[in-house]
């Protein structure tokens, strides 16, 4: 599904009336910091699955 200019135009128009121009800035940076908390919880859950040393089984 592709989005048009006009759908990108109401999308940006709606978020201005429901947040405000004021609290956008605001709202972007938690969405930030949330990502980036998520991504560093989901890089750390993959080093655990790594075996340690490089130990051959078998």
């Amino acid at each position: 599904m592709r989005l048009g200019p006009w759908e990108i135009i109401l999308i940006i128009v709606v978020i201005l009336l429901i947040f405000g121009a004021r609290r956008i800035p605001e709202v972007m940076r938690s969405l930030g910091l949330g990502m980036k908390e998520f991504k560093k919880a989901a890089g750390e859950e993959s080093e655990e699955e790594k075996p340690e040393g490089g130990e051959k089984k078998g």
